[in-house]
């Protein structure tokens, strides 16, 4: 049976340099479901160190977690990439590993850090997270196809680190799923701004990167079960699964 489901399918863990330290799993799956959220993905810069851990938690409290990752390619552009498997995106993160250059520096970038269950930091990634890997978007999105994943393009109405803002336009026969907008801008704005990207769905989430803003824009989808294939077939308006007007 089809029913709607709260997604928020962008928030960022104490791993990316940017995300609070508070975004730890007990903290985050408390928050989503006091948000009344029914679903979230985790999606930290070029990595998916601490899925296990927000997955586990995810799942006492009855929310899924999709493990995810936000991959920023060799033109700067961020991707969102969705998984049913945390094998999956693993498989993912050791390709963005080998194509990911430089080491982070905490004073500058933020604190990497690596957690379990019980909200407790086991160590930090070394890597340069925030950088922008060696990989040119066209095989990002290849590889996440060829791993089972979902590929959504990050908050396209921003200038800074979109596809739309790097390149401009989106290349013909790109295999995305779907484009992002940010809280700025309505579904409204972004069919009318975006119109000739009309054949892609239009999802919004919270980018959150602070524990208040996990939530605070979402979308409903109408969906059988809570997995990434679900979502999907709802980008695509498959099998009578569908992204439901904000």
């Amino acid at each position: 049976m089809l029913r709607t489901i709260r997604a928020d399918l962008h928030i960022h863990s104490c791993l990316s340099p940017c995300g609070d330290e508070e975004m730890r799993p007990r903290a985050v799956v408390k928050q989503a479901l006091a948000m009344g959220l029914d679903m979230i993905a985790i999606c930290d810069h070029n990595s998916a160190e601490n899925i296990a851990s927000f997955m586990g938690v995810g799942s006492e409290g009855g929310l899924t977690v999709l493990p995810g990752m936000e991959v920023t390619s060799k033109e700067e552009i961020h991707l969102l990439a969705l998984f049913n498997r945390q094998e999956d995106c693993m498989a993912l993160q050791d390709l963005i590993y080998q194509n990911l250059p430089g080491e982070n520096v905490e004073e500058v970038f933020g604190r990497q850090t690596l957690v379990n269950e019980k909200d407790e930091a086991i160590g930090v990634n070394r890597k340069m997270l925030i950088g922008a890997t060696l990989l040119p978007i066209e095989q990002i999105v290849s590889a996440v196809v060829s791993f089972g994943g979902v590929t959504i393009a990050s908050h396209i109405d921003r200038q800074a680190f979109s596809l739309l803002g790097q390149l401009g336009f989106i290349p013909e026969g790109m295999a995305l799923d779907g484009l992002e907008i940010s809280a700025r801008t309505s579904q409204e704005e972004a069919r009318r701004r975006f119109h000739s990207y009309r054949r892609f769905s239009f999802v919004r989430f919270s980018d959150a990167h602070y524990l208040e803003d996990i939530g605070k824009s979402f979308t409903h989808f109408l969906l059988e079960k809570t997995t990434s294939h679900e979502v999907n077939l709802a980008l695509h308006h498959q099998e009578g699964r569908r992204v439901l007007e904000q």
